[in-house]
This record gives structure tokens, C-alpha cells and sequence, in this order.
């Protein structure tokens, strides 16, 4: 067998999203490469290790045995690589954080330099919604999370990064908004949501019922850039945060519908639990933020903190 550790990177990583376009899309890498590198594998085995069902992959029961395999071995792989590095004097290991889907606009900008300052430092980046985003901490799988709603069901600390303001949003403005009352300007409104356990998604239902907007018509979508996309198309309104709509805004493909109860202004906080041991790379993350976090805010953004609607 000459199977490679990149290989075994693939394979793990299509195991663990059961998608080969999943797969690619957090490899970074092209579905056609990644697809070429996983028949390449599978061809040193006289055993399936997926087997493909319409248009979905599974992992066969032999094939979950070498993905766990697999991630054994490159975990020694990296703990190798950490060693190497702390010996020389540089500062090694994983940081792992797990990021609400509308944090991916937020949570890079926090990190690109530290990265850049420790080359010995693997980020392990996991964008998903907010369940998912709380469960992951609770089980203390990661050693940050980004949220928007701080999760009380935890004991928790944080520090606050970035605020978040939520607009309603729309292809086309509403007529003569201005003046109007909360409740009148959202009827007849078709409204879409985005999903059960989506921390915009709360905020935004919360804002409905605390004004007993009735909804006309409600929409639900599983993504930012779905509802996006169904804003643009004209499908409906929603609620949503500024910092994912920079592009549209400008380009006029979306506008702000004035509101005089919006926005709703809430707080991006890194999170971890209450009286967590942090590894070397996580207590040097913090310090890092400590010291250059308004740093960062007034200079990646400034059009945010300073946007006014108009």
C-alpha cells in the first residue's frame, strides 16, 4: 500500500462531512481533486470503504474503521509536528473554535495575524449553527466559540469582540416606512427565518413576538447566504446582521427597510467554559486579543462602527 498522509486527510475529512463537496469545500480544495485523491485510495483496498446510494456517499462499517484509523495516525502526525516545533522555541499546537454561521464575516479578522505571528499554531475553524456552535462547547470538543446570544444553559466567560446590529432587510424598499408604526410597516410582509437552533434566527423571532407582528407568510432557510440569496431574488424580508451584507448593500442589491425599534443591537463574544484549562495556544490567543483586539476593530472595521442608516 502507498496510500499518503494527505490521502488520509481526505478520506477522514469526507467521513466526518459525509460529502465529497463538503469535504473539498473545507480542505480548500477542488470537488474533482478531491474525488480523484479518494478513488485513489480506495483503490489500494480490496474492501469498499463508501458506497454510493442516488447522489449521497456513506462510509461502509470497513470504511469507519479506517477513518478512525486514519485520524489516529495524523493526530500523531501532528503531535510529532508540535514537538519538533516546541523544541525550537516556537509556539505549536491546535486552536480549535466553533463559529455561528454569521460569525465567518467576524471570526477571521480576529485570527489572521496571530496565525501569521505562529506558523507552529493548526486552526481548526468550524462554522455551523448555534446548537452546534453550544453542544461543541458543552462537550468541550473546542477550546473557543463565536456566538451572538451568550447560551445561559452554560457557565461560561467571555470576551466581547464586536457588536452586532440587526436591520430588516429587503430587495425592495417598503413605501412610506417612514412614520409608520413597527407593526404596520412588517404587514403583509412575507418574512423569512432562518432555521431552529440559528442564533439570527432567535433574535429575530424574539423582536416578532415582543411586538406581536403577525406573520403573512413565513419562509425558513438553513444558511446566511441562502437567505441572502432569497432576499435578492425578492422572496421576502427578513432581520438580519449588517456584517454579512456589506457587498449587497453597496451594490444596492439589498436595502435597509427603516425601522424605528431596529436595529437590534446584541454582542459578538468569544466563549469558553467556566474555569477551563487553556492549552499554551489558547492562553497565548487570549492574550493576543487582549492586546490587539480595538486594534483590529478600528481598522478592518471602522465602516461597520461608523454605519448609519440612513
Amino acid at each position: 500500500m502507498h496510500y499518503t498522509l494527505h490521502q488520509l486527510q481526505i478520506f477522514l475529512k469526507i467521513s466526518q462531512a459525509k460529502s465529497v463537496t463538503k469535504a473539498a469545500e473545507e480542505l480548500h480544495l477542488t470537488q474533482p481533486a478531491v474525488s480523484i485523491q479518494l478513488k485513489n485510495f480506495q483503490e489500494q483496498f480490496q474492501i469498499p470503504l463508501t458506497e454510493l446510494v442516488g447522489r449521497k456517499i456513506y462510509i461502509t462499517d470497513f470504511g469507519k474503521e479506517i477513518a478512525e484509523a486514519a485520524e489516529n495516525i495524523l493526530n500523531q502526525v501532528y503531535a510529532i509536528n508540535y514537538k519538533s516545533s516546541v523544541f525550537s522555541g516556537q509556539l505549536a499546537g491546535r486552536l480549535k473554535i466553533s463559529v455561528v454561521s454569521t460569525g465567518k464575516y467576524v471570526m477571521p479578522f480576529f485570527l489572521a495575524d496571530f496565525v501569521k505571528q505562529h506558523p507552529g499554531v493548526d486552526l481548526v475553524m468550524d462554522v455551523t449553527n448555534k446548537g452546534s456552535v453550544v453542544g461543541s462547547l458543552e462537550n468541550n470538543e473546542v477550546d473557543f466559540a463565536l456566538v451572538s446570544i451568550v447560551p445561559h444553559s452554560l457557565h461560561v466567560e467571555k470576551l466581547d469582540l464586536l457588536q452586532n446590529k440587526l436591520y430588516l432587510v429587503g430587495k425592495d424598499p417598503v413605501p412610506q416606512s417612514s412614520g409608520k408604526s413597527t407593526k404596520a410597516i412588517f404587514e403583509n410582509l412575507p418574512l423569512i427565518f432562518r432555521e431552529k437552533g440559528s442564533g439570527t434566527g432567535q433574535t429575530m423571532k424574539e423582536f416578532i413576538d415582543a411586538h406581536k407582528i403577525p406573520v403573512v407568510k413565513k419562509l425558513e432557510l438553513t444558511s446566511n447566504e441562502a437567505l441572502k440569496q432569497a432576499l435578492m431574488a425578492g422572496m421576502g424580508y427578513s432581520i438580519m446582521p449588517l456584517i454579512g451584507i456589506k457587498n449587497e448593500l453597496l451594490s444596492g442589491e439589498l436595502k435597509i427597510i427603516n425601522v424605528n425599534e431596529l436595529p437590534i443591537k446584541t454582542m459578538w463574544s468569544l466563549i469558553w467554559l467556566k474555569g477551563k484549562k487553556h492549552s499554551p495556544v489558547a492562553d497565548a490567543y487570549l492574550n493576543y486579543l487582549a492586546s490587539e483586539k480595538q486594534n483590529i476593530v478600528q481598522t478592518t472595521f471602522s465602516w461597520y462602527e461608523n454605519f448609519a442608516q440612513e
